[in-house]
């Protein structure tokens, strides 16, 4: 099980990214969340075993979303405590 974060920059908020990005977890078993940050970004924290992890983003860059991905930081978490499914978080 691996945990990582995700900053994604460029034309990411009003474009529907965390909706997109919590309808495509349903194809995954992955656990997490997606918000808009205050500098125009989207934060993605997400957990699951590593290939899964790769294969989910992977397919959101392949979605219609990726073309508006300017900017992909990406960095390795402790696992992730009390999360359940996949939520947008306000």
């Amino acid at each position: 099980m691996t945990a990582r974060q995700y900053l994604f920059a460029g034309r990411v908020q009003g474009v529907g990214f965390r909706y997109t990005t919590k309808n495509l977890a349903k194809g995954f078993d992955v656990l997490g969340w997606v918000k808009n940050l205050p500098d125009g970004r989207v934060e993605l924290q997400i957990m699951g075993d590593e290939e899964e992890l790769n294969e989910f983003i992977e397919e959101l860059h392949d979605s219609p979303l990726g073309h508006h991905i300017q900017e992909q930081e990406e960095r390795t978490l402790p696992l992730l405590e009390n999360i359940q499914g996949f939520s947008i978080q306000h």
